[in-house]
């Protein structure tokens, strides 16, 4: 066992080479390298298959031994001064390993076959393999300046891969806000670390949390400054973690490519802020103003990130939005002390929110065959619905995905998120009624995001693509009724023969594009061509078994990973694998772990949390699942949104509800005037001063100067004797002038 522990260093360093070769063949050996492009995803995804090996048999020795490990070796040694570099390996650090190796396994097989004709597939996977390096290195520091190497390496690869296409103004752009809005929270974990230092004089975890909790017993330390450090320490993991409210970053950053929004934004980075408090809670929980702090922040972000996904159009966002909003439950159950409650929400949440991003790139995959590649049309549900019949496995997926996160038993969020509204109750009523109204909410908008996608009909068909109706782009309705003007509701399919036709009860007629057919042999789908406009039309198709292979592994891992933290008592034994792995960190924080359940008041609590998500799936499908043929799915909240003086209070409560979710709470428009204007206004205002008062001010002497010299030519014309006489003429007056001053003071 000690042997397996010591070679864990080898974690870290394990992606680095995958990515390292890749820059190396690009630089030095472009064209052969881009000729093999496709076998570098296999040692990509073979490296990080050993790495997840090695994980797993680390978690089993922490489940065993409930113990902890760490090795450290001084990188500079002083007399006052002594930095140590090292690794940690404890129940939190196996987590975090297991969650990054199998969600980045399953990212990188998909990500094959997704980018797989991108010009930048090679520069992708180059990008991936050095995220999962910054990454594993973040886990297993020992230390907290380590932490912060490691967590800016983080956030650079996430610049890099949500800009990864940076010829689009909005991944540039997305990019930016993320990179600057992660500099704000990164800026107050510096100044936490340092400021920790100074009080605890280390960086080491295991000494600053002795040190520093000896002198809040014996009350030697300033309170206020403590506090103040803390919440420096918090910022980080605020901005990390998209927490209100430095959140604004998130949804924009669904502009990169959907596995990265899989990877990064739903299971690892924005995990890293979970990580970060989950590690330094024991320096937290004895400081009550910070953990309130913490639970605060948790409740708001729970509550703000639901009430944004209800009116999202684009389907990332929503799910972007879904995310902090379960990030939020997170944090909050870490702010009340739940430490397992929390962590096992991370666990569950992280596979199916990946199954979830990944199901949306299925189904913009397969929304491009229709519009092209376009994320204001792809990614619009508004131009989805009635995938169902043509994407069954993606849909079968992205529902069972959809229900763990709306708390549905036995999926794997019903047993974590249930324990955290159940804790809620102990820690304060208020954040308890929030957080379960919340639960409804999220059932609520992911059964939106469903319905949208996959019920009713294919809404492309009823419009164009600048969103107006009528559209002359005609097209077989896939409920074998008509769907535009002017095509009969009754059809027949002719029999296809190799002049392939349909023929309808109308005028018009359609025919096979060959071209386009033998372009896409490979692709299961029809491709038509209106015979009038000569505009060419292809189904939506399934994605590829490559892609279709990641889903089916997390929809395993969704039904069946809430089964960790289920406690049950059989002959005197407690079977809780969770409550094993986190022993010895429950233990640090001097808490009790979860004894087994009464089942009697688990069935009485989870009726309640279940009735609530049921609600909030009946009444979305209320409103959204169409029940007419000609109801054309369009997003019904917007529909009920009505114009000029005659509104009911509940039309006017919905207006709201659509504007405050649609405008992002005017958060984004808040800090665009109070800081971006004031910034703006101030460079505005140091550069009129800089140009009329410092410029005006060095410009005028030498103005002066030059005018000066300009009179002084013209009165002597270049004349020696002139000269003489001007210089004798002063002398003389000066001499005058010293001689009588020399008489009159006498």
């Amino acid at each position: 066992m000690e042997q397996t522990y010591q070679y864990a260093w080898i974690i870290p360093f394990a992606p680095l080479p995958v990515s390292m070769l890749i820059g190396v063949g690009l630089l030095l050996f472009p064209t052969a390298t881009k000729n093999i492009r496709r076998m570098w995803a296999f040692p990509s995804i073979l490296v990080l298959s050993m790495v997840m090996i090695f994980s797993t048999n680390l978690s089993i020795l922490q489940i065993n031994s409930s113990s902890i490990y760490q090795y450290v070796w001084s990188w500079t040694l002083d007399n006052d001064f002594s930095l140590e570099f090292g690794y940690l390996i404890d129940p939190l650090t196996s987590i975090m390993l297991m969650l990054i190796t199998t969600v980045g396994i399953m990212v990188l097989i998909y990500s094959d076959n997704y980018m797989a004709h991108d010009q930048g597939y090679l520069r992708f996977f180059a990008y991936l393999s050095f995220f999962t390096t910054s990454m594993f290195g973040l886990v297993t520091s020992s230390n907290l300046i380590q932490i912060y190497i490691f967590w800016e390496l983080v956030g650079m690869c996430s610049y890099l891969l949500i800009g990864f296409w940076f010829t689009r103004p909005p991944a540039a752009n997305a990019c930016q806000k993320a990179f600057v809005t992660n500099r704000v929270g990164d800026f107050g974990l510096l100044l936490g670390i340092l400021g920790f230092y100074w009080i605890t004089g280390s960086f080491e975890f295991r000494d600053l949390f002795e040190i520093f909790n000896n002198l809040i017993y014996n009350n030697e330390v300033n309170s206020p400054f403590v506090t103040l450090c803390a919440a420096l320490l918090f910022a980080g993991a605020i901005a990390k973690s998209a927490q209100f409210p430095l959140h604004i970053w998130l949804p924009d950053a669904m502009e990169g490519p959907t596995p990265i929004s899989a990877l990064i934004h739903a299971a690892t980075m924005v995990a890293a802020g979970i990580f970060l408090v989950a590690r330094l809670l024991p320096l937290f929980i004895v400081i009550p103003y910070i953990m309130n702090f913490i639970s605060l922040i948790g409740i708001i972000t729970v509550l703000l990130g639901a009430t944004l996904a209800l009116a999202q159009k684009d389907i990332k966002r929503a799910l972007a939005y879904s995310t902090m909003s379960q990030l939020g439950y997170m944090m909050l159950a870490l702010g009340m002390g739940s430490y397992r409650s929390a962590l096992f929400h991370l666990i569950t949440h992280a596979y199916s929110k990946a199954l979830l991003f990944l199901g949306s790139g299925s189904v913009i995959h397969s929304m491009e065959t229709l519009v092209g590649y376009s994320p204001d049309k792809s990614q619009n549900m508004v131009l989805m619905g009635g995938l169902t019949k043509h994407v069954p496995i993606t849909k079968t997926s992205f529902l069972l995905g959809t229900l763990s996160l709306c708390g549905i038993p036995p999926l794997a969020c019903f047993w974590s998120k249930d324990e955290i509204l159940n804790d809620t109750w102990l820690y304060s009523p208020i954040f308890a009624i929030i957080a379960w109204a919340t639960a409804g909410l999220t059932a609520f908008y992911m059964f939106r995001i469903y319905l949208l996608t996959f019920e009713g009909h294919l809404n492309i068909h009823f419009q164009n693509y600048s969103g107006k109706q009528n559209t002359s782009f005609y097209s077989i309705s896939i409920w074998g009724k008509g769907c535009s003007k002017g095509i009969n509701k009754n059809f027949r399919l002719l029999k296809m023969n190799n002049n392939e036709s349909f023929s309808f009860f109308s005028k018009k007629t359609y025919r096979s594009d060959e071209n386009v057919r033998k372009k896409n042999r490979e692709r299961p789908f029809i491709n038509i061509v209106d015979c009038e406009n000569q505009k060419p039309f292809s189904y939506p198709y399934e994605s590829d078994n490559t892609m279709l292979f990641p889903l089916l592994v997390l929809v395993l891992f969704t039904l069946f990973v809430g089964s960790l933290g289920i406690p049950f008592n059989q002959e005197g034994t407690d079977l809780d694998i969770l409550s094993k792995w986190l022993a010895p960190s429950i233990n640090l924080l001097h808490q009790k772990s979860k004894d087994s359940m009464d089942w009697y008041e688990f069935f009485k609590d989870a009726i309640f949390s279940v009735s609530i998500a049921y609600f909030g799936i009946i009444l979305a499908s209320f409103l959204y699942k169409p029940i007419y043929s000609s109801f054309k799915n369009f997003d019904l909240i917007n529909s009920f949104v009505k114009t000029g003086p005659k509104r009911n209070f509940w039309d006017q409560i919905l207006n709201v509800l659509y504007d405050w979710s649609a405008n992002r709470a005017y958060i984004d428009r808040f800090y665009a005037r109070v800081f971006t204007g004031a910034i703006k206004g101030f460079a505005q205002l140091t550069d009129l001063l800089d140009r009329r008062v410092i410029d005006g001010i060095t410009n005028s002497i030498g103005v002066m100067i030059f005018l000066l010299g300009e009179g002084m030519k013209y009165p002597g014309r270049g004349r020696i004797s002139s000269y003489l006489f001007v210089y004798f003429s002063c002398v003389s007056i000066s001499i005058i002038f010293v001689f009588q001053s020399f008489i009159f003071s006498r």
